[in-house]
């Protein structure tokens, strides 16, 4: 029975790895021809074999553009896990962390501009993802909102609104840096690009709006040492 059960695992591997194939060749034809041009038989043609071959592992291109969803969803949900933009720290200001933590996301982003364009916009008619592909995304708006619950317990965040809120304009202010990127200078990168680059400004405004009162003061007023160094 052992020497059974190697050929079945054996299989199982090898249609995995031609799944991811057949993704990392779909993710560069978005990259080339756009979301809405992703073509099964090109995907085929790249990859030497006949376009029926493909529906093996994907019985539609809507479930090709689904499974290409939970990818990239699951991709940047593991870049911001992995991004400790929120220090445990009083010393950090508020701007900062949320300069921090725009960086990491638009940077992803703009450099997984095929994916980008999939998660964050509309570009194929009739494709809406599955809960499942949709899952991840859900968990990165759990994860910012957590986030931002944090910040408020600390007492950096205003306590007159709730995380979700401050989570839905951050959302909104974040993916239009991004949607203003790939739509006007696709060909910037992220570090030299027109829209980018104007994120700590974003930051810093976010900051202004939502930062808790005590924590503006406290930012805005020199400590007593700083006072009299300045005096002497």
């Amino acid at each position: 029975m052992a020497t059974d059960a190697v050929p079945v695992g054996r299989r199982q591997r090898r249609r995995l790895e031609t799944i991811e194939e057949v993704l990392e060749v779909a993710v560069a034809v978005m990259a080339e021809q756009g979301v809405a041009g992703l073509s099964v038989g090109e995907v085929a043609r790249r990859m030497g074999i006949q376009p029926p071959s493909l529906y093996v592992y994907f019985p539609s291109k809507n479930a090709l553009y689904d499974a290409l969803f939970t990818r990239g969803a699951q991709q940047l949900l593991d870049q911001i896990r992995a991004t400790d933009s929120f220090p445990d720290d009083t010393a950090t200001p508020l701007e900062t962390m949320l300069l921090d933590a725009s960086r990491a996301f638009v940077r992803w982003a703009v450099e997984h501009a095929a994916y980008s364009q999939l998660l964050f916009w509309r570009p194929v008619p009739g494709f809406t993802p599955s809960p499942a592909a949709y899952a991840p995304a859900v968990q990165l708006i759990e994860l910012v909102a957590e986030r931002f619950a944090e910040l408020q317990r600390r007492g950096l965040v205003r306590d007159d609104v709730t995380p979700d809120q401050v989570t839905r304009d951050w959302t909104v202010v974040i993916s239009g840096v991004v949607s203003q990127q790939l739509s006007n200078a696709p060909g910037q990168g992220f570090d030299e690009g027109l829209f980018t680059s104007g994120l700590p400004r974003v930051a810093a405004m976010f900051a202004g709006y939502y930062r808790a009162p005590t924590a503006a003061s406290t930012a805005s007023t020199p400590s007593k040492r700083g006072r009299r160094e300045d005096s002497s």
